[in-house]
């Protein structure tokens, strides 16, 4: 019988041992629609064999993962009742729903240490395209901090290059890496992802040639364009030494260059950052030894939510098509799987009832006029 998270020895996960060794966790960022899953999914193909990574899956909105998670935030919170109870719009469920999951990350980062001893060298994070709970939500500091003060942490930013042809665009993206830089204070990569689509060397010439890019902003004209020459003066400074790597996701191009860029990432963290969150260790510790202590029991103040996990790790990667559905979203039975789709199928040939209503309404209406405008011409030429 598989051990539950409930029953893990948080003894075990402890400050004082350092930060240890592995595994390495690359936490996948960027904004909606750019990438991020399927990029997580290749990048776990290519890093199987020789890391074979812990893959956690922390979008909470999702239905279908293309990937076998070992930890899976759909597991532990059911995002639709979030917004139900809460009475949230989907954006505001995710990130809600991510501050949730970390009330329990002592144990998802016991799980990850438990990861590394059964021979895990990577965990693989992917993250939802709600970019702002690592921008200004706590949710964010606290996977972040927590993770990079027990193990070695970097940050991989997915920016999409066909879209980021536009200049106004590609300063948006910029000024969220950006953030997402100083705010994680860790190693940081920027994957420039879909170079099937479109070359990403545009995009190199953009962070590194402020004149080059001022080039591309005088074709445009128009007021947002102004402000983002004016923050391009400001921020070239900040992203022209980013490392980065085209990549394209589909086809899997770029990502023998992409692994070689992550090892250097760790490099950069063992050297420039670990002293900082050794620091932070420490400064933790003393916190520990000289505060209260917390309680054992908070059932006044509300109910603890079991995470639902096992330690137990799934079947191994067999092909492209494997997608998991989390418990949560499975129909409880087949009769109310098809009650949701016949409301939903009402709904729908309402809508559909209703467009054809009116558009019929509005030819009737034009011909009638016509017939009406002809009449009156025939009376007019007798």
């Amino acid at each position: 019988m598989a051990e539950g998270v409930e029953s893990i020895n948080l003894e075990a996960l402890s400050l004082s041992e350092g930060i240890r060794e592995s595994p390495v966790c690359i936490l996948v960022l960027g904004m909606a629609g750019s990438g991020k899953t399927t990029f997580t999914q290749k990048l776990i193909q290519h890093a199987q064999e020789k890391f074979n990574p812990y893959v956690v899956n922390l979008d909470p909105a999702c239905r279908e993962v293309p990937y076998a998670a070992h930890v899976d935030i759909r597991d532990t919170v059911n995002y639709r009742e979030v917004m139900k109870q809460y009475q949230l719009g989907p954006n505001g469920g995710i990130v809600t729903a991510l501050n949730m999951f970390t009330t329990k990350m002592a144990q998802f980062a016991e799980l990850v240490r438990r990861a590394g001893e059964r021979g895990h060298k990577w965990c693989v994070i992917d993250t939802p395209g709600q970019i702002e709970v690592f921008t200004w939500s706590a949710s964010g500091s606290i996977i972040t901090e927590g993770l990079a003060t027990m193990f070695p942490t970097i940050v991989i930013y997915v920016m999409d290059v066909e879209r980021s042809a536009c200049p106004t665009t590609f300063m948006s993206n910029m000024l969220y890496a950006c953030s997402i830089l100083y705010k994680t204070r860790l190693p940081f990569l920027v994957a420039l992802n879909k170079i099937d689509l479109k070359d990403c060397g545009f995009v190199m010439d953009w962070m590194t040639d402020f004149e080059a890019f001022q080039e591309a902003q005088e074709e445009e004209h128009s007021f947002v364009s102004n402000l983002t020459r004016t923050m391009s003066l400001t921020l070239d400074t900040f992203y022209e030494n980013l490392r980065t790597c085209g990549v394209s996701a589909k086809t899997g191009v770029g990502f023998a260059q992409l692994l070689a860029k992550i090892l250097e990432s760790v490099d950069e963290y063992e050297t420039d950052f670990k002293p900082v969150y050794e620091k932070k260790r420490q400064e933790r510790l003393a916190q520990s030894a000289t505060g209260p202590k917390p309680v054992d029991h908070v059932e006044e103040d509300g109910v603890a939510v079991p995470l639902g996990l096992s330690l137990q790790d799934p079947p191994p990667l067999t092909g492209n098509s494997i997608f998991l559905m989390a418990p949560s979203l499975v129909p409880q039975s087949a009769e109310n799987e098809d009650e949701e789709e016949m409301e939903e199928d009402a709904k729908g040939t309402a809508e559909d009832q209703n467009f054809h209503s009116f558009v019929q309404n509005h030819l009737t209406a034009q011909q009638s006029k016509r017939d009406k405008l002809q009449l009156e011409q025939e009376q007019a030429q007798q």
